[in-house]
């Protein structure tokens, strides 16, 4: 079976994280999305967030209607309210998940285009990239080349291989490096985060539009977001920027080291060059 990650703080749980794991479950025909909340995000460890027992019962809500989307204990704090694994670093959450799943079972790492280009900078970054595939939530503005570039040093292609693909939008390709897989995952337009509705709740504004009407009522009801517990609560580019679905598509097979985009090219790395050739589209195939 086809299972993927989903970790950060969901701080709330918003739509557009509802949507891309939506998108991400149909295009890559995962069988079961995990949506892991962090009890100590390694980046947020100074930063208040709200507790994780509220961030929890939101993701709960929200996937109350999803039969194959569910809210994931991977990151939970003990009994006691202190954190198991000290702060939470996805390699650690990979492996120990990993122990559960069968020999037959893939596993995939869901996460947007902003929070990838500094997986360089995580913990065991190489490891991580080789544990399991990572599906990369892109956007417009960003090419092949920036993502295949944001690879830790010792998986990085050389300048001379990425230059053709400096001009060649990140939307619906693949990168296969250094025993490394990343997906791209396309079509997503319709902007939100975290911070604007936690940003909405603090002034008091209606924050439904944003919001499965379950997580709204919760954050309504029991006044989260106007106490000081989320007082310099992070920046937006502190977790993935992710969007709602336009379109999704079916995944090709791959083989071997190469970077592909949805135009005629592919680009082989052969002994250290760039190789290209034409390659059919997805529908001359």
């Amino acid at each position: 079976m086809n299972v993927a990650l989903f970790g950060g703080t969901f701080d709330p749980v918003h739509l557009g994280h509802l949507a891309v794991a939506r998108a991400a479950q149909q295009r890559f025909q995962l069988g079961r999305v995990y949506l892991v909340p962090a009890d100590v995000p390694p980046h947020k460890q100074k930063v208040p967030i709200t507790p994780y027992h509220h961030r929890y019962a939101m993701l709960a809500l929200a996937t109350q209607g999803e039969k194959d989307i569910v809210p994931s204990l991977l990151e939970a704090p003990d009994a006691e309210g202190g954190t198991q694994w000290g702060a939470n670093y996805s390699i650690d959450t990979v492996r120990r998940f990993k122990q559960t799943l069968k020999k037959s079972d893939r596993l995939f790492f869901l996460i947007g285009i902003d929070a990838f280009l500094d997986v360089a900078k995580w913990r065991e970054p190489e490891a991580l990239l080789r544990e399991c595939e990572f599906i990369v939530v892109s956007r417009p503005g960003f090419s092949l080349a920036d993502v295949a570039g944001a690879l830790p040093e010792s998986m990085r292609p050389a300048d001379a291989v990425l230059k053709p693909f400096q001009g060649k939008s990140a939307t619906g390709g693949d990168i296969v490096l250094g025993g490394a897989a990343i997906h791209l995952l396309e079509g997503l337009q319709e902007r939100v985060s975290a911070t604007q509705v936690r940003q909405a709740a603090a002034q008091g504004r209606a924050v439904n539009r944003w919001l499965a009407p379950a997580v709204a009522e919760y954050i309504k009801k029991l006044g989260l977001y106007r106490t000081a517990n989320t007082k310099g609560a992070a920046k937006p580019s502190d977790e993935p920027d992710v969007h709602a679905v336009a379109e999704v598509m079916q995944p090709a097979p791959l083989s071997g080291s190469e970077l592909r985009n949805n135009s005629r090219t592919t680009l082989h790395i052969v002994g250290g060059k760039a190789r290209g050739r034409r390659t059919a589209r997805p529908e001359e195939r």
